[in-house]
């Protein structure tokens, strides 16, 4: 399974982003193998509007079956639930690495509705 991670930076050491729609990045992590791949967000940045639900049709393109952030507003969660991807929110303040660990090791749960 693939995961996106909202990131400052381009690896696991990075700080998860709190930010979804205008993220600097997202970290693509393969869960079986734990490849690491960046994307650049910079494109959503720019945007006037619609930001998240343009990262959320972006993510669910590329293969992700799960979205990590620290804040996922009210449209992109509808956009990332309506793609079949979960969302799990809150995770800034820790690394993309730690991040990932915490939903290898099943100690975080997918949000049911967006979390502000």
């Amino acid at each position: 399974m693939k995961v996106a991670v909202s990131s400052e930076g381009p690896g696991l050491e990075s700080q998860v982003d709190p930010r979804f729609g205008r993220a600097g990045g997202f970290v693509i992590v393969d869960m079986d193998t734990m490849q690491a791949d960046y994307v650049d967000n910079g494109a959503s940045q720019a945007a006037a509007q619609g930001a998240g639900i343009q990262t959320a049709e972006r993510l669910a393109g590329l293969g992700v079956r799960a979205v990590m952030s620290g804040y996922v507003g009210p449209k992109a969660f509808t956009a990332l639930k309506a793609a079949g991807l979960d969302v799990y929110q809150d995770m800034d303040n820790r690394s993309v690495g730690e991040a990932v660990r915490c939903l290898a090791d099943g100690s975080v749960s997918p949000a049911t509705a967006p979390n502000k």
